[in-house]
This record gives structure tokens, sequence and C-alpha cells, in this order.
């Protein structure tokens, strides 16, 4: 049997050893890399084939161009990225509205940091075995979230949107989203057009006012926005 490869991207270098020995135990043979940043964590994830599994840390921040990929949007950057590759949100917040968000915007699980050693590698067995894994009191509770279409529309961004529509958010005209991304203006004109469409909104404000609302966390403190 091919043995597994993990990246674990977070950019606190404790907790990444810790998150790695308490996985090497669990899984024999495991190829085990370690990123702390966004810009990292993509090329990790370009130069190595056969990745099996992401585990994020939403607070991880990011470099350069990837700055604008931090938070909910990095999550969803890599979920139309690597749509193949598994993604476990590993964070600090157990906050409900949180965690839902990022069942609804593909996440295969999520795991707060508080959690005993024995249920974390539980988890992220649950996952490489094809599985998702949730703390129980959202299990299955995606549904009931009334931005659960909004979710599922913004799943449905490629990675270039998903980019384009976190510099809106930045408040970054086309020419210096352009600028950033090293292609026409016409062409951010175009992504803008299709984020508009697929997001069902009238205007810019409109669809950085839509992701945002995706992005808050209900009364909690910890956890950025990304945009």
């Amino acid at each position: 049997m091919t043995a597994h490869h993990v990246i674990i991207a977070d950019d606190h270098p404790l907790f990444r050893d810790a998150l790695k020995q308490t996985l090497g135990s669990a899984l024999p043979g495991a190829a085990i890399a370690e990123v702390g940043s966004v810009e990292k964590l993509l090329e990790t994830l370009t130069q190595s084939a056969g990745t099996d599994l992401v585990l994020l840390d939403l607070k991880m921040p990011g470099e350069k161009g990837a700055a604008s990929l931090s938070g909910l949007t990095g999550l969803m950057y890599l979920r139309s990225q690597h749509p193949g590759i598994p993604v476990v949100i590993v964070s600090a917040s157990d906050n409900p509205s949180m965690i839902r968000r990022c069942l609804n915007l593909g996440a295969s699980g999520f795991i707060p940091k508080s959690l005993p050693v024995d249920q974390i590698r539980a988890a992220v067995k649950t996952v490489l075995d094809g599985g998702v894994w949730f703390p129980g009191e959202v299990q299955g509770d995606s549904t009931t979230d009334e931005l659960a279409g909004l979710s599922a529309r913004l799943a449905t961004l490629t990675p270039q949107q998903v980019r384009v529509l976190s510099m809106l958010g930045q408040g970054l005209l086309n020419k210096q989203i352009a600028f950033e991304l090293s292609v026409s203006e016409a062409t951010v004109k175009a992504h803008v057009s299709a984020i508009l469409q697929k997001l069902g909104v009238d205007s810019r404000t409109q669809a950085v006012i839509a992701v945002n609302r995706i992005a808050a966390v209900d009364g909690h403190e910890d956890e950025p926005s990304g945009l």
C-alpha cells in the first residue's frame, strides 16, 4: 500500500511539529510536509504530486501574491484549484457558524486544536479513507444555514475568479488586479462579469458583501475574513 502524503499548513512551528508527531505515529511511513504560509502551501502542492490531504489553519498568513488567499478565501481557492485533494481545517476556534461555513465551502473536515490526540488521529484517518469529519454538533447541519446556497455558488468559482473576488474585497481596481495577476484589464472584466453571474448579484459591491457574509463569524473574534 502506498504511503500517504500529507501537508500541514500552519504558521506555528511548535504546533506543526506536535501535529506531525501525532500523525506520524498513526500513519506509519507517511510523508508529512510542513509549510508556514499560503504561498509555501501553493508551491508545495505544485511541486509535489500525489498529495492525499491538506491540514489548513485558517489564520495562516499569506505572502506577496498569496496574501489575498488567507482565511476562507484560501479554502475556496484550494478547493477550486485542487478539487481532488481533501482539505481539513485545523483551528483554534470551534465556533459552529465558522465550522458550517467550512463545511459548505467544501472542506472535508474541521478539527479544533483543543481536540484530544486520539480524536485528531481518528478524524484524519476518516478523511484519508474517503469520509468527512466534523464535530458532532454540526454534522449534517449545513442545510439549516441560510447562507448554504451562497456558499454553494461561491464554490463554483474558478481559482482565478476566487483571487479576483478576494482582490475586489481589498478595494483594488481592475487595472491593479490586472497588474497583480499579470493579465489584461479585459480579462479581469470578464472574470468580474462571470463572478457576478455565478453569485447572482448585480455589482462588485454586492459580490464583496456576499462573500464577507460568508467569511464573517457570528459574534466570534478570532478568525479573519480573508478579505
